[in-house]
């Protein structure tokens, strides 16, 4: 089995669980026998093999070298290939683009990479010449989804796979384009909808892309059963096309941290945040219930690890509620970093207002650290030894954050009954129900 996924980041790039999905999943895969060729917006500089192949749409992008740790994986190779679309192409042309390739993939049973290589230069010409490149992120976002598109489908034609597997909404419109020239099946992953991400105010653009790659998908995965009736009330799809499998966890192999000292004293409790500091996460009930906490209990750190457009108000916030020099803000943190805020935090706190997951909580627990989430989180469907709570509720927030805080047994109890827990949830467990979806997929085709 071979699956062409399709994600906008992997390690190292990490701005958020997605990351460390694909991560995990594609290494779970790998130990099941399921090869993986794995398509990333950027070209990055990975000095080990890892369980992927590596494909990169773009070949300006020259980053530092990263000490990301790849050991125990295989086999990664990074191809950079320039856009084979406009970067600026309207919606028509990307699609005239588009039919011209299924329409020459049906005249052709088999299309050489040479003759790929002359008909996708043609479509450049086209439409004006080399298609300009970006480094990381950079331009317009939509633009940079279909060039990514494009890419992709450039990309495809010089491989041999079964399924297409695309995650999250930035990679639909390269799921979709390289399903319909390759006549393979589409699974689309959703691990955050614009829902969760904006509430209401949704962005209209981006729920249409959603919406059409959802519809367009003949298997949705779904990261729990709150996203899962999300997808089918919001987005108006048949609830039997829609599964869910639940993310894991990678067991943590280091049982020693070295970290060198911090300005927090020994005996400081540590109350942790971690995670982007958007809507999307709760920063505000965060800091509302971090300033009846120290109504009780004055030697507390509530520490803010993370960055997010949120980052400058809540920043404010922490001021005006007199409790600035009990809040400490770290900026975005990735690995041995994230290492030593979960060795020094004496409780984990999630107060998400709307999380389709959350990845945070597991790797807390994975690192023996207690737990306290939003009833707002698919995560809360599969933890039992955790602390729940209504996100708006910041008063009982601030009590449990208190009892843990103020009891030790309760913090003792939480630790080791959740760290036994979490051990159940596994990548391999979702790589296998991901297999199991594209075999029976295969079987229909």
């Amino acid at each position: 089995m071979k699956v062409f996924m399709l994600g906008w980041e992997f390690p190292p790039f990490i701005s958020g669980g997605l990351g460390t999905a694909c991560y995990g999943l594609t290494k779970a895969m790998s130990q099941a026998g399921i090869e993986v060729i794995f398509v990333l917006p950027q070209s990055i500089d990975i000095p080990q093999a890892t369980h992927v192949k590596m494909l990169t749409p773009y070949s300006s992008f020259r980053g530092d070298r990263f000490s990301h740790d790849y050991s125990g994986l295989e086999h990664i190779r990074i191809k950079t290939i320039d856009s084979p679309l406009q970067a600026y192409a309207t919606p028509d042309q990307y699609q005239k683009q588009l039919q011209a390739l299924i329409d020459l993939k049906r005249s052709k049973h088999r299309i050489s990479e040479v003759h790929g290589q002359e008909v996708l230069e043609e479509l450049l010409r086209m439409h004006g010449g080399d298609a300009p490149r970006s480094g990381h992120y950079g331009g317009d976002m939509f633009s940079e989804i279909h060039r990514y598109a494009g890419s992709a489908v450039r990309l495809a034609l010089e491989e041999d796979f079964d399924v297409v597997h695309a995650h999250d909404w930035m990679t639909y419109p390269a799921g979709i384009a390289v399903s319909a020239v390759m006549g393979k099946p589409l699974i689309v992953h959703i691990h955050s909808t614009e829902f969760d991400r904006s509430g209401e105010h949704v962005n209209q653009g981006i729920y249409d892309i959603e919406r059409r790659g959802l519809h367009a998908a003949d298997r949705i995965i779904a990261v729990s059963h709150m996203t899962r009736n999300i997808v089918i009330t919001r987005y108006g799809v048949p609830g039997e096309k829609v599964e869910v499998i639940y993310n894991g966890v990678e067991r943590n192999a280091r049982q020693n941290w070295n970290f060198t000292p911090t300005p927090i004293r020994s005996d400081e409790k540590i109350v942790l945040f971690l995670g982007r500091i958007t809507m999307q996460k709760g920063p505000e009930y965060f800091l509302m219930a971090a300033k009846k906490v120290l109504e009780e209990i004055e030697n507390v750190k509530f520490v803010m690890a993370g960055s997010g457009d949120m980052m400058q108000r809540t920043i404010e916030m922490a001021a005006e509620m007199g409790i600035g020099q009990k809040v400490l803000f770290t900026g975005f943190l990735r690995g041995e970093d994230v290492e030593r805020v979960y060795k020094m935090a004496d409780l984990y706190v999630m107060p998400s207002v709307s999380e389709p997951f959350g990845i945070a909580p597991l790797e807390a627990l994975n690192h023996d650290v207690p737990v306290l989430i939003s009833k707002q989180s698919g995560v809360s469907e599969v933890l039992t030894h955790v602390l729940k709570v209504d996100f708006w509720d910041v008063v009982e927030m601030a009590n449990k954050i208190v009892a843990v805080l103020k009891y030790p047994p309760l913090q003792m109890t939480l630790r080791e009954h959740g760290n036994f827990e979490v051990r159940k949830l596994r990548w391999a467990d979702a790589a296998e129900k991901c297999g199991r979806i594209y075999e029976e997929l295969l079987v229909q085709v």
